[in-house]
């Protein structure tokens, strides 16, 4: 038997569904190890995967199949922190605001929503239709509607500390009063949130994964365990979780949201498998075994796709190809703080040889032959394509082994001649680019060491900046440029943030400031364009590519669409 208590500093009125909540919320978790017999746990475990097949291979369902190859860690928002456990996530939760397919912010369960002219109190009216999904945490089983405390509750849960979230950082300029974060609710369809200091890009903030609501009860009764027991207020359920197996999500008959006079899901269940072999999982989907297949792995693309990246022909009576920009920028980062051991006698201290780097690397050959034209050569800056802020109308380092040449000169170092070697470090699923990389330099004469190492290792190792050179990529976790251009950003030198090359550039910063004083987006962009002009000219980076959505599904299946964030929405997909 499990016995498990939960201490929050604040109150709870049944009655009235009011919760105050004051952190820090603390949880503890007291077990005794169940006494089970081997048979009755054989047989409960044979009746829970027998009415799941059941369930999956009804064919009077709706049942959208994708394979999770990642495999999925937590089905807790506080923890969505990569795409796998993102796409599980985003079926099962709502949050006060979301993404359209073209990254405007939108209503959810917030129906509307007004900002302070100084841009540091923001108020939310939410919706009265909302209930959070049926399950035994409620009195009754039946999930109660949804009211502005839950998001005090939720959004206060994901600062705290103790729950050492990675996702808490969003709330990093919400004001803070008595210890606790300054999120209100004065009645129970009003919210409000008051920053500490103006930051524009905000509201998109609250589009993420992170910021989604959760009822207090079920942190109550499951603990630490709700990771694997969710509720939400999706437009799916949880059903069933058999952890390297199976999940299992069932539509929510009760969800607020429809279209063009429907009620919101049209299928009738989400089922995600986990083979890991990304192989057998191409043949699944090939079979009809599976409806979705995200991206390209190097063992089937040639197989699916043709040298110019569009489907193969023997495919087109099954399959559909779907594809556009990803905010994904990939990048190779040069440690340009000379302070740093790593970069203190490295080469690329000098701007003519970071330079030379960009010059020396022919983009449109890697893409075409390492990626099958699946992606955008990297020849702007680092904000990407789809992002507000791009700027397609300069070239930042065209292909030029000349021009290389001659800036290796300048800097004392004809034809690559008394340098010494630069290290670049990377994981194995990027040896080819890196490979690459190395045979283009070679002809410029400039020696390149790959160091192949662990991702963990490299994580950790950038994160200290303990890396000369390293390959890395940034995607964008809100629809605004400040998300990379806060890498570049001096006040955010990694570990403490995400500036992992240590660039700093005074008239960067204050730039920077600048634009987080604007409050319209239109008026930031110009200041935006002028500090990744400003990057780029320093060249703490080689951009190699900007990369693509790329998405396949069975031809019976509509509606699921694509989105610069490549994030999975199911509500609106048709299985026919």
């Amino acid at each position: 038997m499990f016995f498990t208590k939960l201490r929050i500093s604040g109150k709870y009125f049944p009655g009235d569904r009011h919760v105050e909540v004051k952190p820090p919320i603390f949880v503890e978790i007291f077990s005794m190890k169940p006494f089970i017999s081997y048979y009755l746990s054989l047989a409960l475990l044979t009746i829970v995967a027998f009415s799941c097949k059941r369930f999956a291979e009804d064919p009077e369902k709706k049942i959208f199949r994708y394979n999770e190859s990642a495999g999925i860690t937590s089905l807790d928002p506080a923890f969505a922190k990569d795409q796998a456990n993102i796409w599980a996530v985003n079926q099962l939760f709502n949050g006060l605001v979301q993404l359209s397919s073209d990254l405007h912010i939108q209503p959810c369960i917030a129906k509307s929503w007004r900002i302070s002219d100084d841009g540091l109190t923001y108020t939310f009216t939410l919706r009265g239709d909302v209930f959070f999904h049926d399950n035994p945490c409620f009195p009754d089983g039946e999930g109660r509607r949804l009211i502005a405390s839950d998001f005090v509750f939720s959004l206060r849960r994901l600062a705290d500390p103790q729950m050492a979230s990675p996702g808490a950082w969003i709330l990093n300029d919400v004001a803070e009063a008595d210890g606790h974060k300054q999120v209100s609710c004065p009645d129970d369809s009003t919210l409000i949130i008051r920053l500490k200091r103006a930051f524009p890009p905000f509201l998109g903030l609250l589009t993420t994964q992170y910021a989604s609501v959760i009822p207090v009860e079920a942190v109550q009764k499951y603990g630490a365990e709700f990771r694997k027991n969710p509720v939400g207020t999706g437009p799916f359920r949880f059903k069933i979780w058999k952890e390297g197996v199976k999940m299992v999500f069932v539509k929510n008959p009760r969800y607020f949201e429809s279209e063009h006079g429907r009620r919101l899901p049209l299928l009738d269940a989400v089922a995600i498998s986990f083979l890991a072999d990304r192989q057998s999982a191409f043949l699944e989907f090939v079979k009809g075994r599976l409806d979705f297949l995200s991206g390209i792995d190097p063992g089937y693309k040639d197989e699916l796709l043709t040298r110019q990246g569009q489907l193969n022909p023997k495919y087109k009576d099954r399959i559909r190809l779907l594809s556009e920009p990803y905010l994904n920028t990939e990048y190779l980062g040069i440690l340009v703080d000379t302070s740093m051991p790593a970069a203190r006698n490295s080469p690329l201290r000098d701007i003519r040889i970071r330079q030379a780097l960009s010059y020396g690397c022919d983009r449109v050959k890697m893409i075409r032959f390492l990626r099958n034209n699946l992606g955008t050569p990297g020849l702007q800056g680092v904000i990407p394509p789809g992002m507000p802020g791009f700027d397609s109308a300069h070239i930042r380092y065209p292909y030029n082994p000349e021009k290389a040449r001659q800036l290796l000169k300048s800097a004392g170092y004809p034809d690559g001649k008394g340098m010494a070697p630069i290290t670049l470090t990377t994981t194995s699923d990027y040896i080819d680019l890196a490979k690459f990389f190395q045979s283009q330099l070679a002809e410029l004469g400039i020696r390149l060491v790959i160091d192949m190492n662990q991702p963990a290792a490299v994580r950790e190792m950038k994160a200290q900046a303990k890396l000369e050179f390293f390959r890395a990529s940034w995607i964008a976790d809100y629809p605004d440029a400040e998300s990379y251009l806060s890498l570049f950003y001096s006040p955010n030198f990694c570990p403490g943030g995400p500036n992992y090359t240590h660039f700093s550039n005074p008239d960067f910063d204050e730039l920077y400031k600048m634009s987080m004083s604007i409050p319209r987006l239109d008026d930031r962009i110009p200041l935006y364009k002028a500090m990744d002009s400003l990057i780029m000219s320093q060249a703490p980076v080689v951009i190699l590519y900007y990369d693509k959505v790329l998405r396949f599904t069975r031809n019976n299946i509509n509606g699921l669409g694509t989105n610069p964030m490549n994030l999975l929405d199911l509500k609106r997909v048709v299985k026919e």
